[in-house]
């Protein structure tokens, strides 16, 4: 599946422009959310001398998918999980109230928003019916950010190409 053909699909549960907004808050947070509660505990990689965390290689997964399936978005969506993983690091380690507290509030806060948002739509989350919507949903925040922007506009055009046509209301 190419990249727009997967941003179209993931882009069919999210039309209702209420939507898209609570996921801008909502995926951020849920993200963050996991890189808290994964960022323990520590262990280190046997002959590379190297500490790693669950969250660490959740985070060279998804980035390892989002490179197969476009260089370009795949570069940017993994300097953005880096900065994201750093940042959960940091929360992690200030106490374990932090760490624990902090990363079941955003995640909690961060689906409420997702819920609220498909309860507008009218529609289910696309990660019912394809799991892969769970990483389709920062890399979809991260281009509609960009289209906001004014950036990315043949992407945005091939991926308004794929969408079925919205119905009128």
């Amino acid at each position: 599946m190419t990249l727009a053909e997967t941003l179209a699909n993931y882009g069919e549960y999210h039309r209702d422009h209420r939507n898209v907004l609570t996921h801008a808050v909502g995926v951020p947070m849920i993200v963050l959310a996991l890189d808290v509660l994964l960022a323990r505990p520590g262990f280190a990689i046997p002959g590379l001398g190297v500490d790693a965390t669950p969250a660490l290689l959740l985070n060279l997964f998804a980035a390892v998918w989002y490179l197969q399936l476009d260089t370009k978005y795949g570069l940017l969506m993994t300097v953005l999980l880096a900065i994201f993983y750093t940042v959960g690091a940091k929360i992690a380690a200030i106490s374990t109230l932090a760490w624990i507290g902090g990363g079941i509030g955003l995640f909690a806060v961060g689906w409420a928003f997702q819920f609220l948002g498909h309860h507008w739509e009218g529609r289910k989350p696309a990660f019912v019916d394809d799991l892969r919507g769970l990483l389709h949903g920062p890399l979809f925040m991260t281009v509609e950010a960009l289209w906001a922007l004014g950036l990315a506009k043949v992407l945005k055009r091939d991926v308004e190409e794929l969408m079925a046509p919205q119905p009128a209301e």
